[in-house]
């Protein structure tokens, strides 16, 4: 069998069609790797989706920490993004740097952090080595500045997180033709969620996508219904055990 090439950040940068999704622990990052993903992101989303958390905001480092230590163990093609959750790079270049650091340690391949406001920490973590993909449009750890809605981006935002070295920009919840214009005026790859089918890649929450997560977002296609299938499951057993 013929190995496939690791993804590196250098790669994605001259990729177009690029597939990504979020995971949290180790099946899923192996089952998504074998699959033939490109990019693996362990998201802050975790809070939501695994911890129960009404949003992103109270996800900690350790928490991060932890999740892509698993992850990365089930990776061996897809390049693993982590997530710097809230906190982690708002008070100061050397905080963020630290923490960029310690992700980079638990296995992280490349982080991600949100806005155009820290072109600083983004160009200390480039110095030092780490790849940085930018996060524009809806950012759910500013839900409560700016709630749940379209957010549109102006194309000068994106291009100063090109400008400080990152090598993608993730573009939330912005109307399609804002994506659009930021894709053609970038040369680093736009990768979008619910931001219209312009983007050089798209991304998804997996637990959104394979329907194992209750209400998710409209934008989202699902492409399975696991929680019926793992309900039927369960009920069945229950039935067998009580039946014996």
């Amino acid at each position: 069998m013929v190995k496939k090439e690791k993804i590196t950040a250098l790669s994605i940068i001259k990729k177009q069609n690029i597939s990504a999704l979020t995971a949290y622990d180790y099946p899923i990052a192996k089952l998504l790797d074998e699959s033939g993903i490109d990019i693996i992101l362990v998201g802050d989303s975790l809070g939501n989706v695994m911890l129960g958390y009404r949003n992103t905001i109270p996800v900690t480092m350790t928490e991060m920490i932890i999740h892509t230590q698993a992850v990365s163990r089930a990776v061996n093609r897809a390049l693993v993004v982590a997530d710097l959750p809230f906190g982690s790079y708002q008070k100061g270049t050397k905080e963020a740097l630290s923490n960029a650091i310690d992700l980079v340690k638990a296995g992280a391949e490349a982080v991600k952090l949100e806005g155009a406001e820290y072109l600083d920490e983004v160009k200390s973590m480039i110095r030092a080595g780490i790849p940085v993909m930018g996060h524009l449009g809806f950012t759910p750890q500013s839900v409560n500045k700016l709630g749940h809605k379209l957010q549109d981006v102006s194309v000068r935002d994106a291009k100063k997180l090109e400008a400080a070295g990152c090598f993608a920009v993730v573009l939330e919840m912005v109307p399609p033709d804002t994506a659009q214009k930021i894709t053609k005026a970038l040369k680093i790859p736009t990768i979008g969620i619910g931001s219209g089918p312009h983007c050089d890649g798209q991304i998804l929450v997996t637990y959104d996508m394979i329907g194992l997560y209750p209400n998710p977002p409209k934008f989202v296609r699902k492409y399975a219904d696991l929680s019926s299938d793992i309900t039927k499951a369960v009920k069945n057993f229950i039935a067998d055990v009580r039946a014996a």
